[in-house]
């Protein structure tokens, strides 16, 4: 087997509609054409959103266990100025990180349902 990449991840939320209005919005994530629940993340990975009671899925999670690492392109400055505009609070950092593709720096920061997100800027 040969995995080339993500497809999609897959996060517990409380509020799907809620969800998708906070990373669409602050993430800038563009909605998949005709979908509620799924973001497109760069060009060829995907987000989505399922609650608890979603039928047909199989999670014993609740809202507020994941965690997950986004990429940007963006400056540290830019990318902490955006998350000020949307008056999202910081968790911790920035702070030197080592990320996938090389040396970075990271902070972290909670969705509506605290979710861990980190940001890591290259």
């Amino acid at each position: 087997m040969n995995i080339k990449s993500i497809d999609s991840i897959t996060i517990i939320v409380s509020d799907i509609a809620r969800a998708v209005r906070f990373y669409h919005e602050v993430f800038d994530l563009p909605l998949v054409n005709g979908s509620k629940t799924t973001l497109q993340v760069g060009g060829k990975q995907q987000l989505q959103f399922v609650t608890p009671a979603a039928t047909g899925i199989h999670i014993s999670e609740e809202p507020g266990n994941s965690e997950l690492a986004l990429a940007t392109k963006d400056p540290l400055a830019k990318t902490l100025a955006h998350l000020t505009n949307y008056a999202v609070e910081i968790d911790d950092g920035p702070v030197p990180y080592q990320g996938a593709t090389g040396p970075a720096t990271a902070l972290w920061l909670r969705d509506p349902d605290h979710n861990l997100i980190k940001l890591v800027c290259y």
